[in-house]
């Protein structure tokens, strides 16, 4: 539930002088803080540029916050405090840059039109207004900017704002899982429906956003339907095996995944620099003898296991870089593909980002010093147990028109050997699409059904699988 909040504008000192506000102006704002999860639930703005906010319905029913000053450090950082004891800064400099007039920015390409070659960086405001909603600075250049309060509270500097806003869009909510919460967190989803409903389109992008798996049914059984639902997302992603490949036997191929052998657990294409971010496999035709399992696990289920058990392992894994290579033809095409990363990689914050895994394609070179190969064999090791292990692993067997939707960068999977037979040839399509692209379309499908780009998660506690 929105809460409104008021804003009680003070005087605001500016190093010596004293600048005119309106004081006491009542200025009324809603903000998405949920009082209720067990985070804060902070959404960003859909558009750059936000017009004025519109007044809460029940706006009785809604709890009233305090904003009671707005105050200046020396002209280099205007903090807007509440009586909750929240204070949100903004330096100068990032206010000026971020000017959302006419001059300043442009709200039909959405870009920001300042020129730095005479920005003033040193630049500093003169005066402080208030009305309704705005925020007004006059600069020492003697440009004027107006600020949405709402606009600047979704930006704030503060660490929750930032850490949810990141959460939300940087790569968005992900809870990791163990075997024993597959059933619960496998959805499945109409091929139909997928196509002709933009709700259906958005919850299974943010389950796959947030599990990293997904099915759909009810497939046409013609190699060129993975296609279809790549458009629906934005497009397909060509590699060097092409736009879809086959993914069946066959003699002398340069590539493990196109024999009928046992397939250990791998990411795809871990020698590319950009790897392809959704893995997507429609089962043409299923083997009908044993064997031919898929094989699934949550690396950053596995990763959050050895940071917290096993903490040399961990950091053996996040920080010693592997070479992976790629080397043969496709349809005429020959590759030589390289790339050096460790196993596992975690963003700026220290938490699992992706996962580079695949045994068949690790490369026997090793750029590393001597006294970290064997350490690293011994992390490799372990981290090879737990991905085998029941209690983070599981197996399946695809259904005939059904589709195996799948993080690359984040789950690994494999596959159980099998025997074709002359009138039983297992046959399966693979194609991708990358995490850019998907992510689009779900900012996109969220502002259009729900009026925002918050998750589905937003509004409820985010509570790990375990």
């Amino acid at each position: 539930m929105q809460s409104v909040r008021t804003l009680v504008l003070a005087t605001a000192k500016f190093g010596s002088k004293v600048q005119s506000l309106k004081a006491s102006r009542q200025l009324r704002f809603s903000s998405t803080f949920s009082s209720t999860s067990g985070f804060r639930a902070v959404h960003s703005s859909e558009v750059k540029h936000q017009g004025p906010v519109a007044k809460p319905k029940d706006e009785e029913k809604q709890q009233v916050v305090l904003v009671n000053a707005i105050r200046d450090i020396d002209g280099s950082m205007i903090t807007i405090g509440t009586s909750t004891g929240e204070q949100h800064q903004y330096p100068s400099v990032w206010l000026r840059d971020n000017c959302q007039c006419p001059k300043c920015f442009n709200t039909t390409m959405q870009s920001r039109t300042v020129d730095w070659k005479y920005f003033d960086i040193n630049i500093k405001p003169t005066h402080v207004m208030a009305e309704e909603n705005q925020l007004k600075l006059v600069w020492n250049d003697g440009h004027e900017s107006d600020y949405d309060l709402n606009w600047l509270l979704e930006r704030s500097f503060t660490e929750n704002v930032r850490k949810e806003w990141m959460k939300q869009h940087y790569p968005m909510t992900r809870i990791s899982w163990g075997t024993v919460d597959f059933n619960k967190i496998l959805k499945k989803y109409d091929f139909n429906d997928i196509l002709n409903s933009d709700a259906t389109l958005l919850d299974w992008l943010e389950n796959i956003a947030t599990y990293g798996i997904a099915l759909i049914d009810n497939t046409p059984p013609q190699e060129d339907q993975l296609r279809r639902v790549a458009d629906r997302v934005g497009f397909i992603r060509r590699t060097q095996y092409g736009e879809e490949y086959m993914v069946k036997h066959q003699p002398g191929t340069s590539n493990l995944a196109y024999t009928s052998g046992n397939l250990q657990m791998h990411t795809d294409l871990p020698y590319y620099d950009y790897k392809p971010g959704i893995n997507m496999l429609h089962c043409l035709v299923q083997t009908e003898g044993t064997g031919g399992e898929n094989q699934v696990t949550d690396a950053m289920h596995v990763a959050e296991k050895l940071k917290r058990e096993k903490p040399e392992v961990y950091k053996v894994l996040t920080e010693t870089p592997v070479e992976w290579c790629d080397i043969g033809q496709e349809s005429g095409y020959s590759f030589h593909s390289l790339y050096r990363t460790p196993v596992i990689l975690n963003d700026s914050n220290g938490d699992f980002l992706r996962a580079d895994y695949s045994q068949q394609q690790r490369d026997s070179h090793f750029s590393v010093p001597l006294d970290q190969v064997i350490p690293w064999y011994e992390a490799h090791a372990a981290f090879t147990e737990e991905l085998y292990n029941p209690e983070n692993t599981v197996y399946f067997k695809l259904k005939e028109r059904e589709i195996l939707v799948f993080d690359n960068i984040r789950l690994l999977h494999g596959r159980k050997g099998y025997e074709d037979k002359p009138s039983n040839t297992r046959h399966l399509v693979g194609s991708y699409v990358d995490w850019d692209v998907a992510y689009s379309r779900i900012r996109v499908l969220r502002k259009k059904l729900r009026g925002h780009i918050r998750s589905h998660l937003s509004s409820t506690p985010v509570q790990k699988c375990t």
